[in-house]
């Protein structure tokens, strides 16, 4: 089997970005975005979906956290686009269920090569630590259309955003490890169109 890594740099007048990405790893993490709750975000998605990621990322800060995180989305989009590769024999879609004390969040993704997100998550605090809530939103967005994926997700339940944050992160790791994973069955693409 093909090594599935990416390594991707990112570089504008509003952020400097470096990932490094291997969907075949074991969950290791060293993230450092200068956002504390992102970047704990970012270490639950890969350990939960026992990717290794190395992604530092240098963003004006001094304006707000907008830049950083769609900026991140975008480049670890394109980390994973290269990373899958062809696509030949892996599953394409996944999802998952994943409660996380109050909150309940169902994620299903579709690696079919369209862009598309589907999102209702709400939450009730604003704010994370130094992270808004609204940018989670820009993140999966960012990926999505980078990517080339369908992303839905849906709050089921939910009353305190870290638990709800968490819960999506953790949620979206989990399908897209399933969408990766390979099928013996499969020959070639999963599509009737045989390519995406």
């Amino acid at each position: 089997m093909d090594k599935r890594t990416a390594e991707v740099k990112r570089k504008t007048k509003e952020t400097d970005i470096a990932i490094s990405l291997d969907l075949d790893g074991s969950g290791k993490a060293e993230i450092s975005t200068g956002i504390g709750f992102f970047d704990h975000m970012l270490e639950g998605f890969a350990r939960h979906g026992l990717f290794d990621l190395k992604l530092t990322c240098k963003g004006d800060l001094e304006v707000d956290t907008h830049h950083t995180i769609e900026d991140v989305g975008i480049a670890l989009g394109q980390a994973i686009a290269e990373a899958v590769g062809d696509k030949k024999g892996i599953r394409r879609y996944g999802h998952f269920m994943l409660p996380m004390d109050d909150a309940l969040i169902a994620c299903a993704v579709d690696l079919c090569g369209r862009p598309y997100l589907n999102y209702d998550l709400v939450f009730p605090q604003d704010k994370c630590g130094d992270m808004e809530m609204c940018m989670v939103r820009e993140f999966f967005y960012a990926i999505s259309y980078k990517a080339g994926m369908n992303i839905h997700l849906k709050m089921l339940d939910g009353l305190n955003s870290h638990h709800i944050a968490e819960a999506a992160f953790k949620g979206f790791a989990k399908s897209l490890d399933m969408a990766v994973g390979y099928e013996e069955r499969i020959e070639g693409v999963l599509s009737t169109k045989e390519v995406l």
